[in-house]
């Protein structure tokens, strides 16, 4: 019987989202599959946390497209963005935590791809107007991507409707990120 490689590593992202510290045997019981099934196609924890980091970089990127970027006002960007990445939010938490993924020269560069892109969109607003100037569009990236790590896990947790992970997490960056007018 061939193994479905994306159903293994969909059920491993969705066990790890759970559960960060789900053993090998955890994650193949979660894929329906043998542990020895598992490990022949990925040789260990490490070599399928890579696995699963460019399977996070693909559906980033495609949320990215998906979000157009460069259509509208900043703000209505970053909202469709935040829409468009909701479904691969679990995975971005679970990937968020793995220190060794952003450690060294072996860090994939669909990382800085991703950052770029958002960076980008961030400095879009700044030139605008829309968006405060005094924080960088580094720091806007990063608190993005750590209230969507949050959000997934207060969904996942049950203290947040998924219904309203669009919203809580747009409000409060743009809430943030806003230029004020001064008095």
């Amino acid at each position: 019987m061939a193994v479905d490689r994306d159903h293994v590593l969909r059920s491993a992202a969705a066990l790890l989202t759970r559960k960060s510290t789900a053993t090998m045997d955890e994650v193949a019981k979660a894929a329906g599959i043998s542990r020895a099934t598992l490990h022949r196609h990925f040789a260990g924890r490490d070599a399928l946390v890579r696995a699963l980091e460019a399977l996070g970089i693909e559906e980033c990127e495609a949320a990215l497209d998906a979000a157009r970027l460069d259509d509208g006002p900043a703000g209505e960007a970053v909202r469709r963005l935040v829409r468009e990445i909701e479904p691969a939010a679990g995975l971005l938490a679970f990937l968020y935590t793995e220190n060794q993924l952003f450690e060294g020269e072996e860090q994939h560069q669909g990382w800085a791809r991703i950052d770029d892109r958002i960076a980008t969109l961030f400095r879009r607003g700044q030139a605008s107007g829309e968006f405060r100037i005094d924080l960088t569009p580094a720091w806007l990236t990063e608190a993005l991507y750590g209230l969507l790590a949050s959000g997934a896990w207060a969904v996942a947790e049950g203290r947040v409707a998924r219904k309203e992970f669009t919203h809580m997490i747009v409000e409060l960056l743009l809430g943030g990120a806003l230029r004020r007018e001064e008095p």
